[in-house]
């Protein structure tokens, strides 16, 4: 009988401790994520006790215009308008804020600006990004990649 009870109680620790296992996987930010128009894929990583995020693929890698790899035309910096789009950093000074949440900056390539930002997992698979302008804040989900 005593076995039959340390048995059953060996179960009911391990259903108990799962759900809060699969909360702190929710929270972990880096990997592969895809942005929610499916134009670019973002490899997060840890980085300076934050996290970092580079472009690591673009469904038009190619420039239909000069037929070669995309580049950051719309960048203000005339120094920075031939850096190749893949290998592109777009997150900068991204500290946790919050568990699983961090703000800093992020680089917006289709328009050249950077912009106040905050990063938050919301799910095991899902990537709130947000970017705000003064008061004017939009953001879209990005969605992980091979898990």
């Amino acid at each position: 009988m005593a076995c039959r009870t340390a048995f059953i109680i060996a179960i009911s620790t391990a259903l108990l401790a799962a759900p809060s296992a699969r909360a702190q996987g929710a929270g972990e930010p880096t990997g592969v994520w895809q942005t929610q128009a499916g134009d670019a894929r973002v490899k997060v990583s840890k980085c300076g006790g934050g996290i970092c995020g580079v472009i690591v693929g673009l469904k038009d890698p190619i420039d239909p215009s000069t037929g070669k790899p995309q580049v950051d035309d719309k960048n203000p910096n005339p120094a920075l308008k031939k850096r190749p789009m893949i290998g592109l950093p777009l997150f900068s000074g991204m500290q946790p804020v919050a568990p699983n949440k961090w703000s800093g900056q992020i680089y917006n390539a289709d328009d050249g600006g950077t912009y106040a930002s905050s990063v938050s997992v919301t799910g095991t698979d899902t990537l709130k990004v947000e970017g705000c302008v003064g008061a004017l804040c939009g953001g879209e989900n990005w969605t992980r990649v091979g898990r």
